[in-house]
């Protein structure tokens, strides 16, 4: 048999679906030391993602393999997982307040009951599953639900230095995150006007030691009145994400929170939309509860991403409740397939945004599937 060169394995291993690793990202340089003799296939393969993939991602791409290239014998795969590349993104204001910090991404929705923290926490964790260092800050001051996400209630340790007094953020899942939550009683209602609230994330930035962190992911209160406008112009951000459903009601406020972000010059980098359908369990059958293709067609309306739609599952509230997201308490679902998917799409939207000129604000445009 002839030689395979990298070029042809490369086009090979992007038809191989592997759910676990981004297969579509690799690039010529991913493949190294390949050799092909006596119709056998030996070759080193460096795949985005985290380690615990490795094992049954071999498996995977050698019968992929096989497939593409009957003539194969033998297939011989070193796989070794690398995290995925994470650009900067340069701002004075964000550099002087969280100097270790490479980006700042807002979670935000125009009202409240869309699942915004829902779907914070699992992004975060799930860009945590892909080898980003990730920190998670509750901003939403007035209904801080994070903790309970989480499972966690205990108090943050202090530290203190030549740097002065620091709050240590609690580590699960991967993830860094604090919380006003844990900072006060959780039955005490938090009765504060906008100054105290704000006050209080400007704290979270600025004493609280995040160390080297590629994202801090912000989960901001609801709505778009004067606190939130506060609080986005507090925030050194690199954009924001944001969350809608697709009834009609929740994109009228949808369009009011990038409208918000676009007044401050913060790019929106996508859409998500949550409780997009359900599938029966017991039929298979597909149903729109809330109406379909609300998030898709607002995002071409306002020129944004639309970073892809959470369908209903009992499983992904559970989760919340138990304080178990569901990228990481059932991973092999569907459902955390579709989140790691919307946090990967959301990675490429920030390198993109990174990529423009310092000081051009532009909105980012993926490609149509």
């Amino acid at each position: 048999m002839s030689d395979i060169t990298k070029s042809e394995l490369l086009n090979a291993l992007k038809k191989i679906n592997l759910k676990e690793a981004v297969t579509d990202r690799l690039t010529l340089n991913s493949i190294k030391n390949l050799e092909t003799k006596n119709h056998s296939l030996t070759a080193d393969i460096s795949l985005p993602g985290s380690s615990e993939i490795t094992e049954k991602a071999h498996t995977i791409l050698a019968d992929g393999i096989k497939n593409i290239f009957p003539e194969l014998k033998e297939i011989h795969l070193n796989i070794q997982t690398s995290s995925p590349v994470v650009t900067t993104h340069k701002d004075p204001k964000k550099d002087a307040v969280l100097p270790g910090v490479k980006n700042t991404i807002a979670v935000a929705s125009g009202k409240g009951g869309v699942g915004k923290s829902t779907v914070a926490v699992n992004l975060a964790v799930a860009l945590a599953k892909d080898g980003a260092r990730v920190g998670l800050i509750d901003a939403d001051i007035y209904g801080p639900s994070i903790p309970l996400m989480l499972g966690v209630n205990k108090k943050p340790q202090v530290r203190q230095d030549g740097n002065g007094v620091k709050l240590i953020p609690l580590d699960i899942y991967g993830i860094k995150f604090i919380s006003i939550g844990l900072l006060v009683d959780d039955k005490a209602p938090i009765i504060w006007r906008g100054p105290m609230a704000s006050g209080a994330i400007k704290q979270f930035m600025s004493d609280v030691d995040w160390g080297e962190l590629d994202y801090l992911v912000f989960d901001m209160p609801p709505g778009t009145g004067d606190i939130q406008l506060t609080l986005v112009q507090t925030i050194p951000l690199t954009g924001a994400v944001i969350v809608t459903t697709p009834q009609e009601v929740s994109l009228i406020d949808a369009r009011k929170a990038l409208k918000m972000f676009e007044r401050v010059n913060v790019p929106v980098l996508g859409i998500v939309e949550n409780m997009s359908y359900f599938i029966a369990p017991d039929t298979g059958n597909r149903y729109d509860i809330f109406g379909s293709g609300g998030g898709e067609k607002i995002s071409k309306e306002l020129g944004t991403v639309f970073l892809g739609g959470i369908p209903i599952d009992s499983r992904i509230r559970e989760g919340g409740d138990k304080g178990v997201p569901i990228v990481f308490d059932i991973p092999d679902t569907e459902h955390a397939d579709i989140i790691m998917d919307l946090s990967r799409k959301l990675t490429e939207q920030v390198n993109i945004r990174n990529s423009k000129a310092p000081g051009k604000i532009e909105i980012l445009l993926g490609d149509d599937d």
